[in-house]
């Protein structure tokens, strides 16, 4: 049975320290929804009630250009492993591009990466778990290298460039705030 939480209890944050993935779900107000899976050491839980994510480039930019219009933000992880769960944290967020004022204060909570273009601030207002005994028990064989290749691969104008050819609007034609070559 779902359990509902007006806060990230310690359980709940250990359980999300413990998880390799996690997904974001965002919508504007019109045009299609993202659901979209994220890793890496990109998430903080900051308190009861706020969650950091870094947000590295990407194909798309669904999340950057859905906030610019609706604040609405869905986290969520399911394990994979013995103990079933499903764990959502439901808010609103606020993107922070890596030119805005507050960028260095919620960064330094991350390891530095080239690629990072936004920081996602989630004001937490419910918590909702639930039993995931239809998620299929995998296991976990490692991150990926992928990202760190293409980054290297990249001088710092070949990244903005990139943003500027895929990053500045959504599937939707929305523009995403991205960063400017």
């Amino acid at each position: 049975m779902a359990r509902q939480f007006t806060r990230i209890e310690p359980a709940h944050r250990a359980f999300i320290e413990d998880q390799h993935v996690f997904f974001v779900g965002t919508a504007a107000p019109e045009g299609r929804v993202n659901v979209s899976p994220k890793g890496m050491d990109s998430l903080r839980v900051m308190g009861p009630n706020r969650i950091l994510w870094m947000n590295l480039t990407g194909s798309g930019n669904e999340t950057a250009g859905h906030l610019l219009e609706s604040p609405r933000m869905t986290l969520m992880w399911c394990s994979f492993a013995t103990r079933p769960l499903i764990l959502r944290c439901y808010g609103t967020a606020r993107a922070f591009h890596v030119n805005d004022d507050g960028w260095a204060d919620r960064a330094v909570h991350f390891p530095a990466h080239r690629s990072a273009r936004q920081i996602f601030d989630l004001d937490v207002n419910l918590v909702q778990t639930s039993c995931g005994y239809a998620v299929p028990r995998m296991e976990f064989l490692g991150e990926r290298d992928t990202m760190q290749k293409w980054v290297d691969a990249k001088s710092d104008d070949d990244i903005r460039a990139y943003w500027d050819e895929r990053n500045a609007t959504t599937i939707d034609g929305k523009p995403t705030r991205a960063p400017r070559g």
